[in-house]
């Protein structure tokens, strides 16, 4: 992908709503371009000049806040954040109109998806989903840039993910199925992934030619697989259910019993922040197989490129 005009201009129709508002092309695209920004810092160091991102989040936030406001300024722009949440104090439509009116982009970070979609309703510049409670897209996309960096081809890995049929797992059924990536699914019973997401991923597994598993069993899943993925069992806002997740998942714990049944040179994956001793042991997440750390630094590299793409 050539590099960016030194002062783009806005392509507002873009949004990262969620992980489909990315065609497969411009997947794949993003992914080149992250791999160019991360070789050359310095080559995309004046691609945002003069534009500036509102930043508005109601969760707590450590990879992904820091992440985009570093994002932003090393591609030139700039950014202001507000915390707390969207739409407490006046309509949410009001603050997306007041917000386009003085930045070009906002990136949220919100409880619920439906913050997201009247974002992009009423603001009429880009929004990126920085994660919802339905998905988490730039997650999942600094993810398969590190499957890719590792394994170079992305089509015919298999990816199993073991815990919560949470965010983090819709995103990556969503994109692991339009890229021909395998994807095994292991939850207990009752927690499985929205059922409307599977169907999604389904229908674009029978296209790409992956294989979508959602299943009860961690050893079927994580058979073979190249990668192997966790996250906390206990998600921001469901706290009082924690003490009876951690019962109901201690059998899914990703540890070296369970991960007998994988490839030798299987990778492990977490989103951060993890909690060593319930959904994986201290000894896996510091072990030369674990990119946890790999995963963290390529939130910068494909939010920017995520931002070139969006704001070129």
């Amino acid at each position: 992908m050539a590099t960016p005009l030194a002062h783009p201009t806005p392509r507002p129709s873009i949004n990262l709503r969620h992980d489909l508002d990315l065609s497969v092309e411009e997947l794949n695209a993003l992914l080149e371009l992250a791999h160019q920004v991360k070789q050359s810092r310095q080559r995309f160091a004046s691609s945002l000049r003069g534009r500036y991102v509102t930043l508005l989040f109601e969760k707590p936030s450590l990879r992904t806040r820091l992440t985009f406001e570093l994002a932003i300024k090393q591609l030139g722009g700039d950014c202001v954040t507000q915390t707390g949440m969207i739409g407490d104090r006046e309509p949410l439509k009001d603050v997306a109109r007041n917000v386009a009116r003085w930045t070009d982009a906002i990136v949220a970070r919100t409880f619920s998806q439906e913050t997201i979609e009247e974002l992009a309703r009423w603001s009429g510049i880009p929004v990126i989903n920085a994660l919802s409670d339905l998905y988490h897209p730039c997650q999942a996309l600094a993810d398969i840039f590190t499957l890719k960096e590792h394994f170079e081809k992305l089509r015919g890995l298999k990816l199993a993910y073991v815990g919560d049929g949470n965010n983090v797992a819709h995103s990556l059924l969503l994109n692991c199925a339009r890229l021909g990536m395998h994807c095994s699914v292991a939850t207990p019973p009752g927690y499985e992934p929205n059922a409307g997401i599977v169907a999604r991923a389904r229908e674009f597994a029978a296209i790409s030619g992956a294989q979508i598993e959602i299943i009860n069993d961690p050893v079927q899943a994580v058979r073979a697989a190249h990668a192997v993925y966790t996250d906390v069992w206990t998600s921001m806002g469901q706290e009082a259910e924690a003490a009876g997740r951690n019962r109901i998942f201690a059998p899914y714990q990703v540890n070296t019993e369970l991960l007998q049944a994988a490839r030798k040179d299987m990778l492990f994956m977490h989103c951060l922040p993890a909690k060593r001793g319930l959904e994986v042991t201290d000894e896996i997440i510091e072990s030369p197989q674990s990119v946890v750390f790999d995963q963290a630094e390529n939130r910068l590299h494909v939010q920017k490129s995520l931002l070139l793409l969006m704001l070129q």
